[in-house]
């Protein structure tokens, strides 16, 4: 699922998958090497919520 940069402010609650950015980001914030962070992003289907909560366990 590609970003949609049309959406400011309502795309928040995805992370794209296929945007390098947002999955460099995600593995930044929880501390994951970019294959753990984009494995768990589409485990969780791009749901940020979701994500997050994956990668908490990780810890």
């Amino acid at each position: 699922m590609a970003d949609d940069k049309s959406k400011l402010g309502q795309d928040r609650r995805t992370i794209a998958a296929g945007e390098p950015y947002e999955v460099n980001y995600f593995a930044r914030k929880h501390g994951l090497s970019k294959e753990e962070a984009a494995k768990i992003i589409k485990e969780a289907g791009g749901n940020r919520e979701k994500a997050n909560a994956l990668a908490a366990k990780k810890k």
